[in-house]
């Protein structure tokens, strides 16, 4: 077992490698999902086959307001649920679209990916231990292959790894050249290890071309998921008075899931609050 003094160096690693933490933005997310939603997701063939598969590719686009940063939300909590008490089974998530007003680099997303790599795996840092005596007394950052490098090491610690970046078309570079060096940072790794690769994104062309060799599931609203909304909100949202009568919220419920059209209706609706 580590002693106080080691742990704390450990934390200082994994800390000194990325201060950006998606838990925050996991936890907000996975709160605001209804019970039950998602789960025809989570049952489909492709996402099955993903989960079971190695070095498996899902690439799922959808229209604004489909609801894909809740669907990759509820991705991430289904491998905590599913692989979080096994060892050897690496998880790690990006959302491109935290904190918007700052430009993200390609290598500050791959030092987050292998920050929560690293953490899972405290017992075996020595490949980050040596990235980061090599560049702390110098303060100085990782290269991007130096990078790329600890990650290929760091993800052959485990029999299998998966990555889930969500809203690649969010990306906040300066110009396309980041997402590109990301994505094909990403894919060589795959090619390399066991790691599967799961990413959102809206109908973009220069993203949805790079997946077009990829297995590839739309997200749309679902009806059964957009009810579930909606029976929790008429309550709070619905008048006393109409609340009194059952045809009446029947008749909203319909005309609500009718007009969603694959979209959680926005919170300017007074319907959903749920992100794109």
């Amino acid at each position: 077992m580590k002693s106080k003094l080691d742990r704390d160096k450990d934390l200082e690693i994994l800390n000194w490698l990325a201060p950006i933490d998606y838990s925050p933005q996991q936890s907000d997310y996975i709160i605001r999902r209804q019970p039950g939603t998602g789960q025809w997701f989570l049952n489909s063939a492709e996402f099955q086959t993903w989960l079971k598969s190695d070095k498996q590719t899902l690439f799922c686009p959808g229209i604004p307001g489909a609801g894909k940063t809740i669907l990759s939300s509820i991705v991430v909590d289904h491998l905590n649920v599913t692989f979080g008490n096994d060892a050897s089974v690496g998880i790690a998530y990006i959302y491109c679209s935290y904190q918007e007003q700052q430009e993200q680099k390609p290598e500050d997303l791959l030092l987050s990916l292998l920050k929560q790599l690293a953490q899972k795996q405290l017992a075996m840092l020595t490949n980050v231990e040596h990235l980061f005596k090599r560049h702390k007394t110098k303060q100085t950052r990782p290269s991007f292959d130096e990078i790329i490098q600890t990650l290929h090491s760091t993800i052959q610690l485990y029999s299998r790894a998966f990555i889930v970046i969500d809203a690649l078309d969010e990306y906040h570079g300066s110009n396309r050249d980041g997402q590109n060096r990301l994505l094909s940072a990403v894919f060589n790794l795959q090619n390399q290890t066991q790691l599967n690769l799961f990413a959102t994104s809206r109908y973009v062309e220069e993203i949805t071309s790079q997946f077009k060799r990829c297995t590839s599931k739309e997200i749309r609203a679902q009806d059964d998921d957009v009810l579930r909304y909606v029976n929790v909100r008429i309550p709070q949202l619905l008048r006393s008075q109409i609340s009194k009568h059952p045809k009446v919220q029947d008749t909203v419920r319909k005309d609500v899931v009718k007009a969603a059209d694959g979209m959680y209706v926005h919170h300017s609706a007074n319907v959903s609050a749920e992100p794109d």
